[in-house]
């Protein structure tokens, strides 16, 4: 008797086991030809870019409890997929759209908007827990040959966003990768349903976030329905995915952090959409740099006397026979003759980047390293001590071949850190061989440099 207990005892659990997690969906990590550091590069890349297109939300206590979310969702994923290389990072972008979206490397940007549109925190770390998802996966860079093309397209990087980026270049994205998008969207909702339920939430607070997603076409279909699964179905599959796995009979829903970060993103000014911020950028930017139609020639030497510019809080003396090109987080100083659709080649570039570290000197050589990979340049110094904007800071001389000149030159960057943890930088360019005769006018021009507010 006995032993007819047992085997009905056993044959019980087989029965049982499959509700508690035995039968949740298989994800298997895609073909990758790319080596781990190219996640890291192209995003660390990207990133960059992100942060110089788009404006964020500069709140240290949001920030603060957003890593804090992310973490926990990070150290939530399985062991098969964790990447030790990558040391994910979480910012908030001041636009009005219900998204997020990820980089290779686990670069994680999170849309106000979605903040604002949650319900509760499971519903927002249910979107980042699928981002995540994207990173660990490695989806940005498993694209084969193609890869080196299509990391010239911000939107190409980030097509992983939760409902698609048509304004920020889908259609070559889409054009690119419809075969995967689809297998890749369904493998990061079931792959981010498990990273909830190991983290202490309900995964069917991601399916419910797709119903406000969905509610968002306003009845209409959306442009990205070619390359995302259609929100009620990936409604409908994660709650599927929810029945199989172990949740936690007292999920994380309501919590003062997140009721803190949301109340602070609905008291702010009405946010613009990502669409509006990217065509702003670029119509400031003549649709590739403040310096396009410039002509390349003869550059005279910088003039003896000086003109103050003042514009958006930043005061500044610079040659008066040097012409500004401002941008949206960025003014340019350049004479004629050095400026184009490639840049410049004499010249000043003064701006504001968001921190991508966790001090400023780490952030700062990030910042740099970024600017030597993107335009081949090789480091010329090391880091020295300076003052910037009052402020005390750091500078390091970097160079190469420039591509416009073919002559050596020589770029210093200068780096400071303001009170919202932002650095605020100074880059000056001139060919090797006028170093000299330039050092002057770029002395003068970072001794006078300040920005107010």
């Amino acid at each position: 008797m006995k032993k007819y207990l047992t085997i009905w005892t056993l044959f019980s659990l087989v029965l049982i086991l499959p509700l508690v997690g035995i039968a949740q969906t298989k994800v298997s990590m895609p073909k990758n030809k790319n080596n781990i550091n190219k996640d890291i590069e192209v995003g660390g890349k990207a990133a960059s870019e992100v942060d110089r297109t788009f404006p964020m939300v500069n709140d240290r206590v949001s920030e603060a409890y957003i890593n804090e979310v992310g973490m926990r969702l990070a150290n939530a994923v399985p062991p098969e997929f964790q990447h030790p290389e990558f040391n994910c990072k979480f910012k908030i972008v001041n636009a009005s759209d219900i998204n997020a979206f990820a980089l290779p490397g686990c670069w994680l940007y999170v849309n106000r908007g979605m903040i604002e549109a949650a319900h509760n925190e499971g519903e927002m770390a249910g979107v980042m827990a699928h981002e995540i998802s994207h990173a660990m996966l490695r989806h940005g860079t498993a694209q084969g040959p193609g890869l080196g093309t299509q990391l010239g397209a911000l939107g190409v990087l980030i097509g992983g966003a939760m409902i698609g980026a048509p304004e920020l270049g889908a259609a070559g994205y889409a054009g690119l990768m419809t075969p995967y998008s689809r297998a890749f969207e369904k493998q990061a909702d079931i792959l981010g349903a498990n990273i909830m339920a190991r983290a202490g939430y309900d995964p069917r607070d991601l399916a419910n976030m797709f119903k406000t997603i969905a509610g968002e076409g306003g009845g209409r279909t959306p442009e990205w329905i070619s390359t995302h699964p259609d929100p009620g179905n990936r409604y409908n599959y994660i709650n599927q995915e929810a029945s199989m796995l172990r949740v936690s009979p007292n999920p994380i829903k309501i919590t003062p952090g997140f009721q803190r970060a949301q109340n602070f993103m609905r008291s702010l000014p009405k946010a613009k959409t990502m669409e509006q911020i990217e065509k702003e950028s670029q119509g400031q930017q003549g649709g590739q740099n403040p310096t396009a139609g410039g002509r390349y020639g003869n550059v005279g030497l910088p003039s003896a006397s000086y003109r103050t510019y003042n514009n958006g809080g930043l005061s500044v003396n610079v040659p008066s026979n040097w012409r500004e090109f401002p941008s949206q987080s960025e003014v340019i100083f350049s004479p004629e003759g050095a400026y184009g659709d490639d840049g410049i080649t004499h010249g000043v570039m003064i701006g504001v980047t968001q921190a991508n570290g966790s001090n400023f000197q780490q952030s700062f050589d990030n910042y740099v390293k970024g600017i030597a990979q993107s335009n081949n340049y090789q480091m010329k110094s090391n880091y020295s001590n300076t003052t910037l904007n009052g402020r005390n800071g750091l500078a390091v001389v970097v160079g190469g071949r420039s591509n416009v000149t073919n002559r050596n030159e020589l770029v210093t960057i200068y780096g400071s850190q303001l009170n919202n943890g932002s650095i605020f930088y100074v880059i000056t360019v001139s060919p090797e061989d006028q170093a000299t005769s330039y050092q002057p006018a770029f002395r003068n021009i970072i001794r006078s440099v300040r920005l107010n507010g």
